[in-house]
């Protein structure tokens, strides 16, 4: 199906023509060549296989231009039954007779067949199937984003605030005003150089997620192309924040959502700690839940076990706000087998999460020469491309999602729209109903249920107060200077004592942030009103002239010292190497969860 946005129904991430060939179809191509030198060969197993000939098997039919339908007429003559179509290489998946392989290889307007199996290179492991069902256009049909698209909403108008580590300028996110940047209170905020940039390379994946768009037909896109993202930075090269710099990136987003035409009605979060005290007196908690109640649709990532415990992570603990799990399609675009993914926290008896949406093996924007793109590089899909799992790219398609049926809808209430998604999910029948909450997304449902009323989709949870502790909040979560010290306590990065009481009463009212100080204290030096956007969108004319490359970081090097200098590194937590625990992006194509590692061995 043809988009309302001139994209056709291809999948995203592998293209032809002018660019490089990426890693998905070397896969494909090895898969040929081992099928067609195991035809041409004599062997005994080559009898086995004539004894068997009624045997179904799963193959890759590739089809001459012109050919039509003959190719799946050819099929169903077989006895087989012709599956999904893959438009990326003019093919399909089949199931047919084993014995009817040869003379389905002969068939009018037939390319190739070839056996569907799972081929395994020096760098991956089952890149095949899986890969498929990542890509961006592929999320966008198994939630049902295409058919929305077709019927005129791709997001435009809404803004989506990323509290994250930043975005690249890359293709994908270069268009007009497609990217504000809010204020960079990360700990590289004081180096222009990098200000406002994402070294780390998760929020560009995310961005790409919720709202990339190349501008062409047959381009990369996200859930809610139109939709435009307010960047609002908080997390270094590594990773590296403290949860005051978060608290700090939400509220600016609450104060500032109306703003010279801002209209942020979305925030993505993919941040968590393992905090354990309650989500009524947690501060991180109560920050989230003070966007909600100023009518921001809060998504948050609920976590990938990352702390050993299947509870969701903090603030996904407060059940006002989205909590989402992630999915896994096992390959297929068929949504009947799909299940909760295996890295997903799956909650506890008083808190799970509210819905699922795909996460695993999702392919978006790559961020070149970021860590994560260095560090990982078996990663990378093509030249633009990065592969992850997680529950961060889960909710980075919820708020996609949630775009869009805000454009639909611009008066629905955060609890409308949650309610909206929760009646229209569809329950996973292979996985328990505790795990998934209401089930995977489904917005083509969405769009189609009438508006619930107050009453239907009002919450009846206590409200959160923020008179915690911001120790508590952290957990386990501690940023390190060079010399080894964490930073704990009741104190802010900046040593400022942290008073909860103070603290919530300003939010409410709206007066923490003034200019570009937070509570009275300058974040990243630079000053921010209504008149004054430093670097507020991004476009070919004003990265002109810069590459996007490891030289752009001017002779910095990854290294346990990079950014030191009189911030925070980060280069540890709570005693620990940083391995991403909280940041909810569980793996980088494939580099598996081990603990609180990256494995960095395989493939998923």
């Amino acid at each position: 199906m043809r988009s309302a946005v001139g994209i056709p129904n291809i999948a995203y991430g592998v293209t032809w023509g002018e660019r490089k060939r990426p890693r998905l179809f070397g896969a494909w191509a090895v898969a040929v060549s081992v099928a067609l030198l195991a035809m041409s060969l004599s062997s005994p197993q080559q009898a086995e296989v004539a004894a068997t000939v009624d045997r179904i098997v799963s193959v890759i039919v590739r089809e001459l231009p012109g050919a039509g339908s003959a190719p799946e007429a050819a099929v169903q003559a077989a006895g087989g039954s012709v599956g999904r179509h893959i438009k990326l290489i003019d093919g399909f998946v089949a199931g047919v007779p084993e014995g009817s392989l040869d003379a389905l290889r002969s068939s009018s307007g037939v390319h190739s067949v070839t056996l569907n199996g799972k081929v395994t290179l020096l760098e991956s492991k089952g890149a095949s199937e899986a890969a498929y069902t990542g890509e961006m256009q592929n999320v966008a049909e198994i939630i049902g984003a295409d058919d929305v698209w077709a019927a005129g909403f791709t997001g435009e108008g809404v803004d989506v605030a990323l509290i994250d580590s930043g975005v690249a300028p890359v293709e994908g996110l270069l268009g007009a005003d497609k990217i504000v940047n809010g204020p960079d209170l990360s700990f590289e905020g004081s180096f222009p150089e990098v200000r406002y940039l994402d070294t780390f390379g998760h929020g560009t994946h995310m961005a790409g997620i919720i709202a990339g768009n190349d501008g062409v037909e047959g381009g990369f896109t996200g859930v809610a192309p139109d939709a435009r993202i307010v960047s609002v930075k908080v997390a270094n090269n590594e990773g590296a924040t403290d949860v005051s710099q978060v608290l700090a990136g939400i509220d600016w987003a609450v104060q500032h959502r109306n703003d010279d035409g801002l209209n942020i009605r979305v925030l993505n979060l993919s941040f968590g700690t393992d905090a354990i005290q309650p989500y009524v007196i947690d501060p991180l908690s109560f920050a989230v839940e003070a966007a909600w109640r100023k009518g921001i649709v809060v998504v948050v990532a609920g976590g990938n076990e990352g702390y050993g415990t299947i509870q969701l992570n903090n603030p996904a603990l407060n059940p006002t706000i989205l909590a989402v799990g992630g999915s896994d399609p096992l390959g297929t675009m068929d949504t009947k087998d799909d299940i909760v993914a295996d890295f997903s926290s799956r909650g506890n008896a008083l808190r799970g999460p509210d819905l699922l949406a795909p996460g695993k093996s999702v392919v978006s924007l790559r961020d070149p020469g970021s860590f994560i793109d260095e560090m990982y590089p078996a990663g990378r899909v093509g030249d633009r491309f990065f592969r992850g799992s997680g529950t961060s790219q889960s909710a980075a398609v919820v708020s996609g999602a949630a775009a869009l049926l805000l454009q639909q809808r611009p008066e629905l209430t955060p609890d409308q729209v949650k309610r909206l998604l929760e009646v229209s999910a569809v329950t996973l029948k292979r996985s328990p109903p505790q795990q998934q909450g209401a089930g995977q997304i489904n917005l083509e449902s969405a769009m189609d249920q009438r508006t619930p009323t107050t009453w239907e989709s009002r919450q009846w949870n206590l409200p959160a107060t923020g008179l915690g502790s911001l120790e508590l909040s952290r957990g386990s979560a501690h940023v390190t200077d060079e010399d080894g010290n964490d930073l704990t306590g009741e104190q802010t990065i900046f040593g400022d004592r942290w008073d909860g009481r103070t603290w919530s009463g300003r939010t409410w009212s709206g007066n923490t942030w003034s200019g570009g100080d937070w509570m009275g204290r300058t974040w990243s030096g630079n000053t921010w009103s209504n008149d004054s956007w430093a670097g507020r969108t991004w476009s070919g004319v004003t990265w002109s002239g810069r590459t996007w490359s490891g030289n752009t970081w001017s002779g910095r090097t990854w290294s346990g010292r990079t950014w030191s200098g009189n911030t925070w590194s980060g280069v540890t937590w709570s005693g620990r190497t940083w391995s991403g625990v909280t940041w909810s992006g569980r793996t980088w194509s494939g580099n598996t969860w081990s603990g609180n590692t990256w494995s960095g061995s395989a493939w998923e």
